[in-house]
């Protein structure tokens, strides 16, 4: 019964159930796809973060620059950006550095716009449909021969056009879940690059220090 109530709304509403399912789907990919591509281990590499860690104030950075390039990582985009301007002054470096972590944001939020989107979305086109369902149905009420025909196909009518709000709400609660979820932990992420290209940054420009004060 349940089923064909969704069957006869989705033929007697198709122009909202139709964008409403392909949100759903475009939604569903993306969340699984930002499911995978924010894993901690796929945005920040442990061997480079244990490195930076490890490597000393005035020491070589040959292990960094071995890990950096090993993996395709953020942090290890932005290990290279640190090491490719270390000629220029340290300031200015650490400009060029959130240059390149502004891009490596917008990596990390990518898709979250859609859900965002889709959250105001569904909800709006599933009371579209309601309204324009329900405009419908009392349309054509008076074109009934009895009362009790009408009044059950009033009330049949009413059930489906619910539908579509119900559908809309459907839709847009998973997205609004994984949005907030997902922006936390991008978050989250963001402060740990953050961290460490700072320390990174501390540990370079001290080791040229201790190197012109050992020459002079």
């Amino acid at each position: 019964m349940l089923l064909g109530s969704w069957t006869e709304t989705f033929i007697f509403s198709w122009y909202v159930m139709v964008p409403l399912m392909l949100c759903s789907i475009i939604s569903i990919a993306i969340i699984l796809e930002r499911i995978l591509s924010l894993r901690p281990d796929s945005v920040i590499k442990p061997a480079l973060s244990r490195a930076i860690h490890e490597l000393g104030y005035g020491g070589k950075t040959t292990l960094v620059e071995q890990e950096s390039l090993d993996e395709d990582t953020a942090l290890s985009r932005l290990v290279r950006a640190c090491l490719m301007y270390t000629s220029w002054p340290k300031d200015e470096n650490a400009d060029a550095v959130q240059a390149y972590a502004r891009r490596e944001i917008v990596r990390l939020e990518r898709g979250l716009v859609f859900l965002e989107v889709v959250t105001g979305l569904g909800p709006l086109l599933g009371l579209m449909g309601t309204i324009l369902g329900l405009i419908r149905i009392f349309s054509s009420a008076g074109n009934a021969a009895e009362i009790s025909t009408q009044s059950s196909q009033i009330a049949a009518g009413i059930a489906e056009a619910m539908y579509c709000t119900v559908a809309g709400l459907i839709v847009a609660i998973p997205a609004l879940i994984a949005h907030s979820l997902f922006s936390r932990h991008i978050e989250a992420l963001t402060i740990d690059l953050e961290t460490l290209c700072s320390e990174l940054l501390g540990k370079l420009y001290t080791q040229a220090e201790s190197s012109e004060t050992a020459q002079s």
